[in-house]
Protein backbone atom coordinates (compact mmCIF):
# COMPACT_ATOMS: atom_id res chain seq x y z
CA UNK A 1 0.00 0.00 0.00
CA UNK A 2 2.89 1.95 0.10
CA UNK A 3 2.00 3.52 -3.49
CA UNK A 4 -0.54 5.64 -2.74
CA UNK A 5 -1.17 9.14 -0.68
CA UNK A 6 -3.07 10.00 1.61
CA UNK A 7 -3.66 13.67 2.66
CA UNK A 8 -5.96 15.51 5.55
CA UNK A 9 -7.88 18.45 5.12
CA UNK A 10 -8.03 20.32 8.30
CA UNK A 11 -11.25 19.15 9.81
CA UNK A 12 -10.58 15.98 11.58
CA UNK A 13 -6.91 14.97 10.89
CA UNK A 14 -7.11 12.31 13.54
CA UNK A 15 -9.52 10.30 11.67
CA UNK A 16 -7.11 10.44 8.42
CA UNK A 17 -3.98 9.43 11.18
CA UNK A 18 -6.52 6.65 12.30
CA UNK A 19 -6.61 5.37 8.62
CA UNK A 20 -2.94 5.43 7.30
CA UNK A 21 -2.12 3.93 11.13
CA UNK A 22 -4.12 1.28 10.35
CA UNK A 23 -2.73 0.72 6.27
CA UNK A 24 0.79 1.18 8.14
CA UNK A 25 1.22 4.44 5.99
CA UNK A 26 2.88 7.62 6.56
CA UNK A 27 -0.18 10.59 6.52
CA UNK A 28 1.56 12.60 3.77
CA UNK A 29 1.76 16.43 4.02
CA UNK A 30 -0.21 19.48 2.56
CA UNK A 31 0.11 23.21 4.32
CA UNK A 32 -3.72 24.48 4.36
CA UNK A 33 -3.98 27.82 5.64
CA UNK A 34 -5.90 31.38 4.75
CA UNK A 35 -5.15 34.24 3.00
CA UNK A 36 -5.62 37.70 5.04
CA UNK A 37 -8.78 37.68 3.23
CA UNK A 38 -9.99 34.20 3.80
CA UNK A 39 -9.10 32.45 0.88
CA UNK A 40 -7.83 29.12 1.33
CA UNK A 41 -4.17 28.56 0.64
CA UNK A 42 -2.78 24.41 -0.28
CA UNK A 43 0.49 23.43 -1.07
CA UNK A 44 1.46 19.67 -1.26
CA UNK A 45 4.95 19.56 0.57
CA UNK A 46 5.27 15.70 -1.64
CA UNK A 47 5.34 14.54 -4.96
CA UNK A 48 2.07 13.93 -6.17
CA UNK A 49 2.44 14.20 -9.97
CA UNK A 50 1.33 10.56 -11.70
CA UNK A 51 0.58 9.44 -7.94
CA UNK A 52 -2.97 8.11 -6.69
CA UNK A 53 -3.89 10.65 -4.00
CA UNK A 54 -6.63 9.96 -1.45
CA UNK A 55 -8.33 13.05 0.40
CA UNK A 56 -9.92 12.30 3.88
CA UNK A 57 -12.10 15.25 4.37
CA UNK A 58 -15.50 15.45 6.07
CA UNK A 59 -17.35 18.43 5.33
CA UNK A 60 -18.76 19.41 8.76
CA UNK A 61 -18.78 22.38 10.70
CA UNK A 62 -17.80 25.03 9.21
CA UNK A 63 -19.77 23.36 6.11
CA UNK A 64 -18.96 25.95 3.61
CA UNK A 65 -15.56 26.33 4.33
CA UNK A 66 -14.44 22.51 4.83
CA UNK A 67 -16.79 21.75 1.32
CA UNK A 68 -14.60 24.83 0.20
CA UNK A 69 -11.10 23.44 0.99
CA UNK A 70 -11.45 20.08 0.06
CA UNK A 71 -12.79 21.56 -3.68
CA UNK A 72 -9.43 23.53 -3.73
CA UNK A 73 -7.53 20.78 -2.52
CA UNK A 74 -8.87 18.59 -5.20
CA UNK A 75 -8.46 21.61 -7.76
CA UNK A 76 -4.34 21.52 -6.68
CA UNK A 77 -3.91 17.78 -7.07
CA UNK A 78 -5.60 17.70 -10.67
CA UNK A 79 -3.11 20.99 -11.34
CA UNK A 80 -0.01 18.70 -10.22
CA UNK A 81 -1.16 15.86 -12.79
CA UNK A 82 -1.61 13.40 -10.08
CA UNK A 83 -2.73 10.06 -11.75
CA UNK A 84 -6.32 9.35 -10.14
CA UNK A 85 -8.00 11.33 -6.96
CA UNK A 86 -10.00 9.51 -4.32
CA UNK A 87 -12.01 11.27 -1.91
CA UNK A 88 -13.14 10.00 1.71
CA UNK A 89 -16.09 11.94 2.90
CA UNK A 90 -16.99 11.01 5.95
CA UNK A 91 -19.82 13.17 6.59
CA UNK A 92 -21.24 15.01 3.39
CA UNK A 93 -22.57 18.79 4.05
CA UNK A 94 -25.93 19.40 2.11
CA UNK A 95 -26.62 15.51 1.07
CA UNK A 96 -30.23 16.13 2.39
Amino acid sequence: MSDIKVFSGSVHREFAEEICRHLKISLSEVILKKFHDSETYVKYLEKVRGEDVFIIQPTSRPVNESLMELLIMIDALKRSSVNRINIVVPYYGYAR
